[in-house]
């Protein structure tokens, strides 16, 4: 079981936004007593001197062990929110990708090792079908996702 809590200051990170068909590549967010309370496509934060491209490309690689293709344009979500009575703060930018791994999308649950060593299980959501209490994060996510079916 792993325990996690946002740092206290604000973080900006990026977000790949992986389809298969109509879903979405996520990985479980659990509370401390192991439970999933949502679900969020995986990235992470981008390091200093490195652009948002590059941040991407490199969490993936790490947590993947795959390249990426970006597909479109960015969006932006600053995002307030509450873990486990502690609050974080993030500025994420995320995309749509491919992932150059095609063998990725045949795997129904994939193992993400994190650079703490802590592990995490991505796994195919539909977005808007997720199991009863279980959120998408980043808050905004889900908007965004109907109103871009939209167009």
């Amino acid at each position: 079981m792993q325990t996690w809590r946002p740092p206290q200051k604000i973080h900006v990170k990026v977000l790949g936004l992986a389809w298969h068909d109509d879903r979405l590549l996520a990985a479980e967010v659990t509370r401390d007593d192991g439970t999933v309370k949502g679900v969020r496509p995986p990235g992470g934060a981008i390091e200093f001197g490195e652009t948002r491209e590059e941040a991407l490309a490199r969490e993936f690689q790490q947590e993947f062990g795959c390249g990426i293709a970006i597909e479109g344009p960015w969006t932006t979500f600053e995002n307030l929110f509450w873990h486990e009575g502690a609050q974080g703060h993030e500025f994420i930018f995320a995309a749509n990708i491919r992932l150059l791994d095609e063998s990725l999308y045949q795997r129904t649950e994939i193992a993400l090792v994190e650079h703490d060593r802590s592990v995490w299980t991505a796994r195919w959501f539909m977005p808007h079908a997720l199991p009863d209490g279980v959120e998408l994060y980043p808050s905004g996510l889900s908007a965004y996702l109907v109103r871009a079916a939209r167009r």
